[in-house]
């Protein structure tokens, strides 16, 4: 048995006791951390950001499957969709946590397939208003253009039932 490292009863109560009154400061700042934190705005901005990024996605889903005639077809046009979702994740973790208003940080928030998620993890941090109403409106017309894509995909896509669509293609029948 080791002697130094042996302790006594009440070296080891005083260990203890000061464990414990660090574990309390810390929960007492996790508490006033969440205390300041904007839950209205967090709420609201949560409800404009999820429904404006769900309307965005779906529609760009709705375009593959206007475009193609099976589910094998549909793997090709998966990828360009969620890369975006990928990407903010990876931005969100990454830079944003770090330096929530740096450059990075910032213009993720503006591009709308990235603003749902990326905007949602900066809000906590004090983001002006001006920046998150700007970023929801760039998502809302991105929405609006996707929805008119995808119309103009539906309508030559149901014609071409049976054709393996590629990717030039889809850019074509973007002109009809």
């Amino acid at each position: 048995i080791d002697i130094v490292q042996m302790q006594t009863p009440q070296q080891e109560m005083m260990n203890q006791a000061m464990q414990s009154q660090g574990t309390q400061a810390m929960a007492e700042n996790i508490i006033i951390s969440i205390n300041n934190l904007p839950i209205a705005n967090l709420i609201v901005a949560f409800m404009f950001f999820f429904i404006g990024g769900y309307l965005l996605y779906s529609s760009l889903y709705a375009a593959i499957g206007a475009a193609v005639d099976n589910e094998t077809d549909t793997q090709q046009f998966m990828l360009p969709i969620l890369m975006p979702l990928i990407l903010a994740v990876y931005v969100g973790v990454f830079t944003v946590i770090e330096d929530p208003h740096g450059t990075v940080s910032t213009v993720f928030s503006f591009i709308p397939f990235t603003s749902p998620v990326v905007m949602l993890m900066r809000i906590p941090f004090g983001v002006p208003m001006w920046q998150q109403i700007l970023s929801l409106l760039l998502l809302i017309g991105t929405f609006m253009l996707a929805v008119w894509f995808a119309a103009k995909i539906y309508r030559v896509g149901i014609l071409m039932y049976g054709k393996k669509p590629s990717y030039k293609e889809l850019f074509k029948w973007l002109k009809y």
